[in-house]
């Protein structure tokens, strides 16, 4: 499993080593495809929900309500307000995230109970 977003602003070092600061990955513009991708992110299987909102931070004042929760496709996970940083602000996923998104044809795979019980473990052991 890997995280798709992990930007130091977003996840807890407990997680490991980020991939650097979101503000290092912005694009200029946005995906073709950012309203599927978006599409796509909000329709994870959640693993970790947390009540409440995100705030941008990048600085906009913008919230996400649940953006501190945690979504998998069973293979990646991705903190909830991922889609909003895409949507908003184009961030750049990683090129094997984004391979698999559109190979699977924007849609989540089904929920494979084993492996989001696995996932979920995962996730409490470092929060």
């Amino acid at each position: 499993m890997q995280i798709a977003d992990f930007f130091q602003e977003l996840w807890s070092p407990s997680f490991g080593t980020p991939r650097g600061s979101v503000r290092d990955f912005l694009a200029p513009e946005a995906y073709e495809d950012a309203q599927r991708i978006a599409e796509y992110l909000r329709g994870g299987h959640e693993i970790f929900s947390v009540m409440g909102v995100s705030e941008d931070v990048l600085g906009t004042g913008k919230t996400v309500l649940g953006g501190d929760s945690i979504f998998s496709d069973g293979e990646w996970i991705w903190r909830g307000d991922l889609w909003f940083y895409v949507w908003t602000h184009h961030v750049k996923l990683p090129e094997e995230f984004l391979t698999y998104i559109r190979e699977h044809h924007y849609v989540v795979p089904p929920e494979d109970e084993p492996r989001i019980t696995e996932i979920a473990q995962y996730i409490d052991a470092r929060i």
